[in-house]
């Protein structure tokens, strides 16, 4: 007698990325069809609701992720509104595996009027594969359009030294949630895999990524943890924009000393290429 699968919408993986999606739609940060979040799922947990061998289809891709071969992934679908992935998870999201050469991918779930998933998903298969060489409990990579680091962008010094130091500055928590500092790039076409490589190539050494006027790309072993990074970071750009929009804007902050004393505190070490 076969078995019959659990409902996948039931799924803590599918639950986590309908609730996080919301979250973020309400926070005011992914209108229309901006952001993108994808998930790596442990075998273990998809074989509780899904045969990997019943694929919808093949999808290849123009670049390969051979270090990612196997892997289960959920993920954004293109053109898909975060507002309604919580309303119809099985059209807005995709559950995709990894070919064994890395070329393509298969869909076994979701996207079920069409569609692919994330345009984005160059950054984040590239992003992915950074942050597990340096951490093995790295699982999500998450972008979104963080209003008030979008509007630090357009007034800000565009290095990552200055943007990082101005954000520790605004909130206390922020050099213990991101001591390594947050990276910058130039301004780039989204959706290409230029973007994804230096993306990428930022996370070596950092979990935020800021794509000036556009957004910021996070990285974490959780759904919460990549989520609560991008919300610190962006809790102190708005901290920033709203004391910078005073008469005289910023008079005092935190200093380098107590940055330094924070950091001592919490047992964290300050990237010193921002001190």
């Amino acid at each position: 007698m076969i078995k019959q699968k659990k409902d996948l919408k039931q799924a803590v993986f599918v639950q986590e990325m309908m609730t996080i999606t919301q979250a973020m739609w309400r926070n005011g940060w992914d209108e229309a069809n901006g952001g993108n979040v994808s998930l790596i799922i442990p075998e273990d947990d998809i074989l509780e609701f899904l045969d990997p061998n019943q694929v919808k289809r093949q999808i290849d891709l123009d670049f390969p992720v051979k270090p990612l071969a196997n892997l289960y992934f959920i993920v954004t679908g293109s053109g898909k509104y975060f507002k309604n992935i919580a309303k119809d998870p099985e059209d807005t999201l995709a559950i995709i595996k990894v070919s064994e050469n890395g070329q393509s991918i298969d869909l076994l779930w979701g996207l079920s009027n069409g569609g692919k998933p994330t345009s984005e998903l160059a950054s984040h298969f590239m992003s992915h594969i950074t942050r597990l060489e340096q951490d093995p409990k790295h699982r999500v990579i998450m972008h979104t359009h963080t209003t008030n680091v979008i509007a630090m962008t357009f007034v800000h010094e565009l290095t990552a030294k200055a943007f990082t130091k101005t954000l520790w500055q605004m909130c206390t928590e922020c050099v213990v949630v991101f001591p390594e500092g947050v990276a910058l790039l130039p301004w780039m076409v989204p959706g290409t895999s230029q973007i994804g490589e230096a993306t990428a190539k930022a996370m070596g050494d950092h979990r935020l990524v800021v794509w000036p006027h556009h957004g910021i790309f996070g990285a974490g072993s959780s759904i919460d943890d990549a989520f609560g990074l991008i919300e610190t970071a962006e809790k102190a750009a708005q901290v920033y924009m709203l004391v910078s929009a005073h008469q005289g804007g910023v008079q005092q902050s935190i200093t380098d000393q107590e940055l330094m004393d924070l950091a001592a505190a919490f047992n964290v070490t300050p990237n010193p290429n921002y001190m």
